[in-house]
């Protein structure tokens, strides 16, 4: 069985002065301050929610 694929997530930018969405969404991705770093799964959802805050955000696939 293949492995499931992840994508390393990191926060680059500062939500402050974006729309109350988007900052929803960071914290939703389980980031909310600079530098911080998560694995997410590789998902339809997961890719939704980071096209939301791609410019905040920077995304390694792993």
């Amino acid at each position: 069985m293949a492995e499931a694929k992840t994508l390393h997530i990191t926060q680059t930018r500062s939500a402050i002065g974006r729309k109350a969405d988007q900052g929803k969404t960071l914290k939703a991705l389980g980031l909310g301050k600079i530098g911080r770093t998560v694995d997410q799964p590789d998902n339809p959802s997961i890719r939704g929610m980071i096209f939301k805050v791609k410019h905040l955000v920077e995304v390694v696939e792993d």
